[in-house]
């Protein structure tokens, strides 16, 4: 902590929050949360309660005259036995939207992961602050996004000039739901994460269910999203439910329904947009389960089912893609509001040829561009089920 202010310290509340569901009080300050409480106590594994901790698309967003700003936080951060440590997870600091400063908190707890095994061990660790300065000494919006792979205690927020709670600026909420290349994969830093890069172009307020390993068609998340207002929803499915190998054809189609049914219970009229998943080689034939491979001294994947037993019922993304298309051109007869794009659209073949999955799952930070960019072309353009005149 710096000396050099007078310091207006605020303790971060709810209503100093966008893109959370949910806050929990903690022995440190306040944790954020993208699924509600009743949701969490659904949650059946590790996997899932971490990724919905990991704030991604939740930002502190004040506006004030401060010119120096620091958030104290207890970072919670993601290891891998036998991998090197990943870097910091990184603050992004916008000023009326446009991204000005970064920064990143030392220290922390570690959730060391065992990836053959699934084991976790936490590790303590200390707080830390993320500190900007030199910021123009006017009336501002400001939005600090907290890094999208770190699970982030909020312990103070500390200005040069007071705060409020940044102005509601009338544009429509985004609730999207997607696996990890949605939940931020791979991205740089917070802003680059592909949905938040369309919330951007698009001039919507993003709420952002992405969560890595946990877009398995769970009633509890159908629940929080129905019952989370929003002009505009999308539904990514199909990567986890393969790479999981969680259930056969017979089970996903009643599950894509009863997913839909409870998001339309809370909002019937809304534009909602079924997306299947992008090309991802290694799982467009074979079933899962997904199985890390470490040949070559670098974590990839590769799927281990059994691709003759496609015939009875095991699922792959593209009997999945075929099996959605299905199922949304039926609904739609009778709700108009009801859109589907094929993944392939966002990240096909071209797109897999000049800026291939480093891990053979995950685009890079180039591929969440890409990704975004046919996004917003496809969903937010003119014609799109997102244009500015639906909703």
């Amino acid at each position: 902590m710096s000396t050099e202010h007078d310091w207006i310290i605020t303790p971060v509340t709810a209503d100093l929050l966008r893109g959370a569901l949910d806050v929990e009080h903690t022995a440190h300050g306040l944790l954020p949360h993208r699924l509600p409480a009743g949701a969490r106590r659904q949650i059946p594994d590790e996997q899932l309660a971490m990724a919905e901790s990991q704030p991604s698309g939740v930002r502190v967003a004040v506006r004030t005259r401060a010119t120096t700003v620091e958030l104290d936080t207890l970072p919670t951060k993601r290891a891998y036995r036998g991998f090197p440590a990943p870097a910091d997870g990184v603050y992004d600091l916008l000023v009326d939207g446009h991204l000005t400063a970064q920064a990143t908190v030392t220290g922390g707890n570690v959730r060391m992961i065992d990836m053959v095994t699934q084991s976790v061990e936490l590790r303590p660790g200390s707080p830390g602050t993320a500190r900007f300065t030199g910021l123009p000494a006017q009336d501002k919006n400001i939005e600090i996004w907290l890094p999208h792979t770190e699970t982030t205690e909020l312990i103070a927020l500390r200005t040069d000039a007071p705060v409020e709670p940044a102005p509601d600026q009338g544009r429509r909420v985004w609730l999207h739901h997607g696996s990890s290349i949605s939940h931020g994969s791979n991205a740089a830093h917070p802003t680059a994460v592909w949905p938040a890069l369309a919330a951007a172009r698009g001039g919507v307020e993003l709420v952002n269910l992405g969560f890595g390993g946990g877009a398995l068609l769970d009633p509890f998340t159908a629940r929080a999203m129905r019952d989370t207002p929003a002009d505009l929803i999308s539904v990514k499915i199909g990567i986890n439910v393969v790479n999981a190998d969680a259930m056969r054809l017979r089970a996903f189609g009643p599950a894509v329904h009863g997913f839909l049914d409870t998001l339309r219970e809370g909002h019937p009229t809304a534009p909602l947009l079924v997306v299947s998943s992008v090309l991802c080689p290694v799982q467009e034939d074979t079933p899962g389960p997904l199985a890390p491979d470490f040949d070559g001294g670098t974590a990839r994947f590769k799927a281990t089912g059994d691709p003759a037993e496609r015939a009875a019922g095991r699922l792959t993304l593209r009997i999945i893609r075929e099996e959605l298309a299905r199922i949304v051109a039926r609904r739609a007869a009778d709700d108009p509001h009801l859109h589907h794009l094929d993944g392939r659209e966002l990240y096909g073949e071209a797109d897999y040829a000049e800026l291939p999955l480093p891990d053979e799952v995950h685009p890079d930070p180039a591929g969440h561009r890409r990704i975004a960019e046919n996004f917003v072309r496809l969903a937010f353009g003119a014609d799109g089920p997102f244009a500015a005149h639906s909703g």
